[in-house]
This record gives structure tokens, C-alpha cells and sequence, in this order.
């Protein structure tokens, strides 16, 4: 009589636990955007809930929507025309550089004083502002 008893509760607590485990499951990607300050982590959580009535068919990929937003740097593609642009306007200052040190070497083979020119600075642009 005690092990039916005993049976019975084990029963109920496995069921509450699968019930409980698997909300807290769903919940993982909502929870990833809130951490990560998702612009649309509200979204993220309603389609969580959906995803219980889909059997968690859509839950794979709200994990990869939740976790392809960082703060630091958005979604990522953003930044791709303005690195193409610094990096065009580095390539322009190296070419001068190189042009300058030509002039100076061939200055150097006439034996002719070359002109001193100051050189210019080269700044990278993975260095952020403060």
C-alpha cells in the first residue's frame, strides 16, 4: 500500500518537473536577449510561448535570433560599408607613404638632398573613441 502511495507521488513529481523543465527551456532564447539588451526581446519571448504549441519545431531558430544582436555591435552587418570605407581611406594614406619613401630613396641613388616631409600618422580603425 505504502509503494502504491509512493508510486503515485513519484509520478507527480516527474510530471511537475517535465512541466516546469520544459517552460524554463522554452524560456532560454528570451532569456539570452534580455541579457543581451535584444531590440526585440519581447518578440523573442511571445514566439517562445508559441513554440510550445509547435512541439519547439520553431525553438532552434529563435535561439539563433536571439543570439545574433550584441550591444557592442548590433547585428553584426552594419558596420561592413564604414569598415570598407576606412579601410579604402588607410589603403589611400599607405599608398601616399609608400610613394613619399620612393621619392626619398630615389632621391637618395642621385645623391641629392631629399626634402624631409613630416610623415603621416597611420590610425587604425578597430580603435574606438572614447
Amino acid at each position: 500500500m505504502f509503494l502504491d502511495y509512493f508510486a503515485l507521488g513519484v509520478i507527480f513529481f516527474v510530471a511537475i518537473f517535465l512541466f516546469y523543465g520544459i517552460i524554463v527551456i522554452h524560456d532560454i532564447p528570451y532569456e539570452i536577449a534580455k541579457e543581451r539588451n535584444h531590440p526585440q526581446q519581447d518578440a523573442l519571448h511571445i514566439a517562445g510561448w508559441v513554440s510550445l504549441f509547435t512541439l519547439h519545431a520553431i525553438w532552434p531558430f529563435l535561439w539563433i535570433w536571439a543570439t545574433l544582436y550584441r550591444e557592442d555591435r548590433g547585428w553584426g552587418f552594419n558596420n561592413v560599408a564604414q569598415r570598407e570605407l576606412a579601410l579604402e581611406d588607410e589603403v589611400k594614406l599607405l599608398n601616399k607613404t609608400v610613394a613619399q619613401l620612393e621619392l626619398r630613396l630615389l632621391s637618395i641613388e642621385l645623391g641629392k638632398p631629399a626634402p624631409v616631409q613630416e610623415p603621416t600618422p597611420i590610425t587604425t580603425t578597430n580603435e574606438k573613441e572614447v
